[in-house]
């Protein structure tokens, strides 16, 4: 689960990370509201207006302006919410911009003396440990820096059994060429960003740029944070960071019923239970001469309800010109899904593309006579070759 900036950076100066203060906005007049109490606080007349969408690059996109004033702030954020920002990340449909970060100048004017890092944390699955990785060359170019000098990046693998060792930490500070308080900071800073990555059960925590003041003081000046969404359940309080206006619509829907859906951009939808099989189904497509224009897997526990649900969510998507189900009845009873199909063809009605159903395993011969005799134009296939021909054959009938 993505969450926005501010929300990472709240959770980034919980466990004692030093962080661009700032307090998101969703409309010019509480930014100027805000800025002025910004004003009040900090003693600064600068501030940093950044656009709050789940992607990065928004300073390509015109999503991260300077306001000078605290009227400047209101007239940049009054721009800036509403906006359909485009950014490397977004491609070129963008995102709308519903909320405004107002954040503290953490740029002393004239200072020639601050330095910007890279740093962030992920997990190597191949190894089973996690990785902390770093530059020097921290900015909105760091994709650069990884393409033209990769001997820049460094990384340090973290072992989760032991966590991250001081003199891992003395390592990273001193190949960033701190010292003295700066030294003593990033220790702070690095513990800090660990601690948070392991307690909210993170999958990234990538901060970009982390700011070396000409004081010395080591900041978040940005925040990506991703949750694993397998381990929500023990944390309820981020569960409820999440913004359903920054996902797909269709994805939001398809979680109402527990299907695991992801949109893509061909021309046949698939019904499939099982992630493996799921991809199977997707290469088989590709053979047929076609593309799959989703992922969708149903569970285990397919039924009546989600079968429908899956129907309504596939058929959304205009570019769907044939629609293949491929259960395997193992957990669930093929004839149970058959059933579904039949039920669910019927409550949506007339559905004007191919629909090509292979129901294998339990009860595999009762689903195909139900399918069969079902009066509908549903078409029923019992290998995986066979319902490949039939999917080539829908398509080229187009």
């Amino acid at each position: 689960m993505n969450i926005h900036e501010f929300q990472g950076k709240s959770l980034l100066k919980a466990y004692n990370v030093d962080i661009q203060e700032g307090f998101v906005a969703e409309t010019a007049d509480q930014a100027v509201m805000i800025a002025r109490q910004m004003q009040e606080k900090f003693g600064t007349g600068y501030f940093v207006v950044k656009a709050q969408i789940h992607a990065g690059g928004r300073g390509k996109g015109g999503g991260v302006k300077l306001a000078k004033s605290v009227d400047e702030a209101g007239i940049i954020a009054g721009r800036m919410l509403g906006m359909n920002l485009v950014t490397p990340q977004t491609g070129p449909a963008g995102r709308k911009v519903n909320k405004v970060l107002i954040a503290q100048d953490v740029y002393y004017p004239g200072d020639a003396k601050h330095e910007e890092f890279y740093v962030s944390l992920l997990l190597n699955r191949k190894s089973g440990r996690y990785v902390l990785m770093y530059s020097s060359e921290g900015g909105m170019d760091i994709e650069q820096v990884a393409e033209k000098t990769p001997g820049l990046i460094f990384t340090e693998e973290i072992s989760p059994l032991t966590g991250l060792q001081p003199f891992q930490a003395r390592k990273i500070a001193f190949k960033l060429g701190l010292s003295g308080t700066a030294f003593k900071n990033m220790l702070k800073f690095l513990e800090g960003i660990y601690e948070t990555f392991i307690s909210c059960d993170a999958q990234l925590l990538e901060i970009n740029p982390v700011l070396k003041t000409s004081d010395d003081r080591v900041l978040a000046v940005d925040c990506k944070l991703i949750l694993d969404d397998n381990a929500l359940y023990r944390h309820q309080e981020l569960a409820q960071m999440r913004d359903i206006n920054e996902e797909d619509p269709v994805e939001v829907e398809a979680g109402k019923y527990s299907l695991n859906y992801v949109r893509l951009d061909g021309n046949v939808g698939c019904m499939v239970n099982g992630a493996g099989l799921a991809m199977a189904t997707m290469d088989i497509i590709k053979l047929s001469g076609g593309s799959p224009a989703n992922f969708l897997d149903v569970g285990g526990g397919a039924n009546k309800d989600t079968v429908e649900a899956g129907f309504r969510i596939i058929l959304k998507d205009p570019a769907v010109k044939a629609i293949l189900i491929n259960i395997f009845g193992g957990i669930v009873r093929c004839d149970r899904v058959a059933n579904g199909v039949v039920e669910a063809y019927k409550s949506i009605g007339e559905i004007k593309v191919p629909v090509i159903v292979r129901l294998q395993g339990t009860n595999a011969t009762e689903a195909k006579e139900i399918i069969d005799k079902s009066g509908l134009s549903v078409i029923s296939a019992t290998s995986f070759r066979e319902a490949a021909e039939k999917v080539g054959a829908a398509l080229s009938s187009k």
